[in-house]
């Protein structure tokens, strides 16, 4: 049997080949759009309706998995998820008509709000000291995932067709929920707490109504919450806008588009790493730094997305140089927010807090969209871009200052909780032996 240490690390390449995966499966529709539009003879309109279905079902499927993951063995949940998304995008690949379609690229929203549990699982393997440089690794695999899917759009598209590739990656995410049970071991709630890891024996935790609507009355956590839902508006902005804004208000041809986003989308990528490991750095030292380097990371995109918008448009160097400076700050609170999460909440109601936030976010997420194309048709791109990029980054940056603030009564009452935990269950072993 594998020991612990190395095992962690076997759980932390399984987790990013799902995420990797299944963030290419999601985000493949983008490039399979027009092909998918041809087979069934649809507008756009209707093309949307099939991104909207997954999106609401994934937001509304948020709470049940936060439940679940806090309630149940979160390893087999995780195997039975990733099941889903290899079986649902088999299901898409064969629909024979636009309903069907429509009915199950929304059934596989149910596994795109699974990763609560899957970060939940994580940080009861690693120690809060070095959860940011795991999530930071982790979360790399959603800017890949991303350049996976359009390089397999791109290539094999015309060979496979997009049914084809709905097959190759739905076996895929079947083959890994098998690994995900056979493989991802479970382990007990808060094991990686400093209080309670040198205990040779640990009661079972699971999720309680009370502790979960505790998670309401700390003001950190509610400040996070509110942060989530503009914060997610920059992402969603950038996503959805800015390969348009570089073709028709830079007038980039397509190679181009791909070569500066492309080049973005690694920089980006390797800035969940920077992120994480300066909030585990920050943390050491004090129990506000990660909401101090989340402050700093926001602060620093929204000044230099400023300076990357004014570059003029003949400049195109320059403009890819300063994206990508751009691109490295942009992704530094996300690993922050996660492991700040975990800092001040009970370990058995990790996954439903987690849940909570990203039920959240994904109502900024589905606003913000809006929001920039109607500034668009007003103004311009560039104005929706910089004008929503810029002021959510500066309210979300008044957030975390406040959050910094209360942090340390907050992490103090958990460590406290934990501490009561440790001394209840040596006693209980004591007591056990006599």
């Amino acid at each position: 049997m594998k020991s612990q240490p190395k095992h962690r690390w076997f759980v932390v390449v399984v987790f990013f080949a799902f995420m990797l995966l299944h963030q290419c499966d999601k985000l493949l529709i983008g490039p399979l759009t027009s092909q998918i539009m041809a087979t069934f003879n649809i507008n756009e309109a209707q093309m949307g309706a099939v991104v909207t279905g997954a999106l609401i079902v994934g937001a509304v499927m948020y709470p049940l998995w936060g439940y679940l993951y806090d309630r149940y063995a979160r390893a087999k949940l995780l195997a039975i998820a990733c099941f889903i998304w290899g079986a649902t995008t088999w299901l898409s690949a064969i629909a024979p008509t636009y309903g069907t379609f429509v009915a199950t690229r929304a059934s596989t929203g149910i596994d795109d709000s699974s990763y609560p549990g899957l970060y939940s699982l994580i940080a009861d393997y690693f120690e809060p000291k070095m959860r940011g440089k795991i999530y930071g690794v982790l979360q790399i695999a959603q800017p890949i995932g991303y350049m996976l899917g359009m390089v397999l759009g791109l290539f094999l598209i015309s060979s496979l067709g997009w049914r084809g590739i709905y097959y190759l990656t739905g076996s895929l995410g079947i083959i890994l929920a098998f690994v995900i049970w056979f493989g991802v071991r479970e382990v007990p709630r808060g094991k990686s707490e400093p209080e309670l890891a040198d205990l040779q024996q640990m009661g079972t935790y699971r999720f309680e109504w009370k502790k979960a609507l505790g998670l309401f009355k700390k003001r950190s956590l509610m400040l996070l919450f509110v942060q989530g839902f503009f914060g997610v508006f920059p992402w969603n902005v950038i996503t959805y806008w800015f390969f348009r804004y570089l073709e028709t208000e830079r007038h980039y041809s397509s190679g181009t588009v791909f070569t500066t986003m492309a080049t973005a989308v690694l920089v980006l990528s390797a800035g969940y790493f920077v992120g994480g490991s300066l909030g585990d750095w920050a943390f050491k030292r004090t129990p506000s730094g990660r909401a101090l380097v989340s402050m700093f990371g926001v602060l620093a995109g929204a000044v230099l997305l400023w300076l990357t918008m004014r570059v003029p448009m003949e400049n195109t160097g320059l403009f890819m140089i300063m994206l990508c400076a751009t691109a490295l700050f942009i992704p530094i609170a996300s690993p922050n927010v996660i492991c700040t999460v975990y800092d001040i909440t009970l370990p058995e109601v990790r996954s439903t807090a987690m849940a909570v936030q990203y039920f959240i976010e994904s109502a900024g997420a589905a606003l913000a969209p809006l929001m920039a194309g109607l500034i668009a048709v007003k103004y311009s791109l560039h104005s929706a871009i910089l004008w929503i990029c810029i002021s959510t980054w500066l309210l979300c940056a008044i957030f975390f200052a406040v959050v910094a603030r209360l942090l340390p009564g907050d992490v103090r009452t958990l460590h406290e909780q934990l501490k009561e935990r440790a001394e209840h269950e040596k006693a209980m072993l004591i007591d056990a032996r006599s």
